[in-house]
């Protein structure tokens, strides 16, 4: 199943908040000096190649509740979700404590009340907040099948994972085959948009049966041994 999202409902979004974003990319520019967040740190990249892609994913997200962005990195997607959707409580999730250091002060000087950040192994905070999200998230590069164990353990069910994705999303969706209830997850669907002249999707699940015993597991075992093989 195919989705398809509005260009100009992001534009909305884009155009409500635009003051606060670019708050948010200055911010993240001097922090880029301090800790490397990102990769190129100009204003136009972080612009078009960041926050707006990270914009694409809002109207995937829940009405409420809570949401977690796992390997935040400079807090992205996680901050621009924060600012466009001040009603949902955003948890911004890193293992390397520089990063959370910076990313904090960020949000801390833009007032996001509605932030949290902690710096920890994906798989040791999910043994401690099993369940407790109504979404996860993440921009990781890793591939499609090793990104949903990360992200599922957090997720209630009902809730909903996505991951971006490029254009090898759908042979790593392909090497999952029709594995993915095993993970508790339905079959994946592709949400596809344009950005630049580049094309993009979000891959995501529903939450939809219990995790299997023994997730999450220890650091490193899912890119080491994949569960799907």
């Amino acid at each position: 199943m195919i989705e398809s999202l509005a260009p100009e409902e992001i534009k909305k979004y884009i155009d409500e908040n635009e003051a606060r974003l670019r708050q948010y990319v200055s911010l993240l520019i001097k922090a880029n000096e301090l800790a490397r967040l990102t990769g190129p740190s100009d204003e136009g990249t972080l612009w078009n190649g960041h926050i707006i892609d990270c914009a694409f994913a809002l109207p995937l997200l829940p009405a409420g509740g809570s949401v977690i962005d796992v390997g935040t990195g400079g807090g992205l997607p996680g901050l621009v979700w924060a600012i466009c959707r001040p009603g949902l409580h955003v948890t911004l999730l890193d293992s390397i404590t520089r990063k959370c250091v910076q990313v904090e002060r960020i949000a801390e000087l833009m007032g996001l009340s509605n932030v949290t950040v902690v710096c920890s192994r994906s798989e040791d905070y999910a043994k401690k907040n099993l369940e407790k999200f109504d979404a996860a998230a993440a921009r990781a590069v890793c591939a499609a099948g090793i990104l949903a164990e990360y992200l599922a353990p957090f997720v209630k069910a009902k809730g909903r994972l996505i991951a971006f994705k490029g254009p090898k999303a759908r042979e790593e969706l392909a090497a999952v085959g029709n594995k993915w209830k095993n993970l508790g997850l339905s079959q994946p669907r592709l949400v596809p948009y344009e950005l630049g002249d580049m094309n993009h999707c979000f891959a995501v699940w529903d939450k939809v049966g219990p995790l299997p015993k023994g997730m999450p597991r220890r650091p490193g075992m899912a890119e080491k041994f994949p569960w799907y093989r």
